[in-house]
């Protein structure tokens, strides 16, 4: 469903990404893993076109993406969830909703089954909602235009213990319901409790691919490359 073959990226003449590749069918969440400064959010961007690769492709449902802009990337079948939200301070929860609103499938009445909180404060300026709060609601602004591939960069980042949960269990959901998830993320019990797949970047490298649960059983990796152990 999202395969990617040797992308190169830059910003400026700084090369971060050196020839990463991975592959996610239908229905499979992979945990993007790795320190700060390894690549993982503009690995995101790249897919997303907000960074564009200076080679390599980027397929999604068989479909090359590569080269295209963001909102053609979008059409496609690509939704993002990015790093500190991004909503739109003006807009209500409904008007954030309805102005992404798109396709088949997802529809108000199923992100506010999703969100009840989002019902309750649909008319609510989404600067005025709590953390967790506008993290549902950019989530939901990403599942309303309907996407075959979702890309999550950390959205535990601030977040309560409980909302993680909650989101946690909304992602398996999600995965139930066949949409792919790419996950970028520094919470590691919360990417091994949901994934199946890992990668983990080093360099602007795929330095290990591998199942969720070897990777959690494999400490001396978690302390190699992210100074942690789940």
């Amino acid at each position: 469903m999202l395969a990617i073959d040797d992308i190169h990226t830059y910003y400026g003449e700084h090369y971060v990404l050196q020839g990463l590749s991975l592959d996610l069918p239908q229905g499979a969440v992979a945990a993007l893993l790795g320190r700060n400064g390894t690549g993982k959010t503009t690995c995101i961007h790249s897919i997303m076109g907000l960074s564009p690769p200076r080679q390599g492709e980027i397929r999604i449902a068989g479909r090359c993406v590569q080269g295209l802009p963001p909102n053609r990337i979008a059409l496609a079948g690509l939704a993002l969830v990015p790093q500190g939200k991004r909503l739109f301070p003006s807009l209500t929860v409904l008007e954030c909703l309805r102005m992404a609103a798109r396709g088949r499938g997802w529809n108000l009445d199923r992100v506010f089954d999703l969100f009840p909180v989002l019902r309750d404060r649909q008319r609510v300026r989404s600067t005025l909602l709590s953390g967790g709060e506008q993290q549902m609601l950019s989530l939901g602004r990403a599942l309303i235009t309907n996407p075959k591939v979702l890309l999550l960069d950390e959205i535990s980042e601030g977040l309560a213990p409980i909302i993680v949960w909650q989101l946690a269990e909304i992602i398996r959901q999600l995965k139930a319901e066949g949409i792919t998830i790419l996950l970028a993320e520094q919470n590691l019990g919360l990417a091994l409790s949901v994934a199946d797949q890992v990668y983990v970047l080093n360099m602007g490298r795929v330095a290990l691919h591998t199942t969720a649960g070897e990777f959690k059983r494999d400490h001396a990796a978690q302390s190699r490359y992210l100074g942690v152990s789940a």
